[in-house]
């Protein structure tokens, strides 16, 4: 792996005759190391450590991508901005990822019928990438808490319902068993329906 050098910043002195000051020393810097107008010096090569620390941060910020692109790709729909990242400087001076987060909106929707299928788009985005960090887990299992109690409220309307179908949109379940005290006996006999 290569890096750009730090130019070597041993002046000379300025030759006999010339004028002094940091303008002749860098021409007199040039002249010596061959560098022209315009170029970059040549790149050193890393040491070995930092070869095999620039190969890995290298690694690390392609994973971290990755990762929280699979975030974004399947929760899109759910998500609070883009992706964020944290840095590390390389020894080549180029900034990796290091780390990252995709926020989800985990608050309930307007129905529960939308909650159920928000929940259920976070468990998904959650889970997405190749391996699932403890966080992505433990938002999984908080989304399919989520959509447990979604479905919880969508038994509870649906049942609602059926029993105003049934009584013609009146709950006569109460009335009918402080009348007839055998009632309470059978539950689900109605002599009447």
């Amino acid at each position: 792996m290569y890096t750009p050098s730090i130019p070597n910043h041993r002046l000379t002195p300025p030759p006999q005759g010339s004028g002094t000051g940091a303008a002749t020393a860098r021409a007199e810097e040039k002249r010596q190391t061959g560098e022209r107008e315009g170029t970059r010096p040549a790149p050193q090569l890393l040491t070995e450590q930092k070869s095999r620390e620039l190969h890995q941060l290298k690694q690390r910020d392609r994973e971290v991508r990755a990762h929280e692109a699979a975030h974004l790709a399947v929760g899109a729909s759910v998500t609070r901005g883009g992706m964020q990242f944290s840095y590390e400087r390389g020894p080549d001076g180029v900034m990796y990822a290091v780390g990252g987060e995709v926020s989800l909106d985990i608050s309930r929707a307007a129905t529960p019928e939308q909650t159920l299928r928000k929940a259920e788009t976070i468990r998904r985005a959650a889970l997405a990438p190749a391996d699932p960090s403890a966080q992505d887990r433990s938002v999984a299992a908080k989304a399919t808490q989520m959509a447990a109690r979604a479905r919880i409220e969508i038994a509870q309307q649906q049942q609602a319902e059926e029993g105003q179908l049934v009584t013609g949109g009146f709950n006569l379940t109460e009335e009918y068993h402080e009348e007839d005290p055998y009632a309470a006996a059978m539950p689900g006999v109605d002599e009447y329906a």
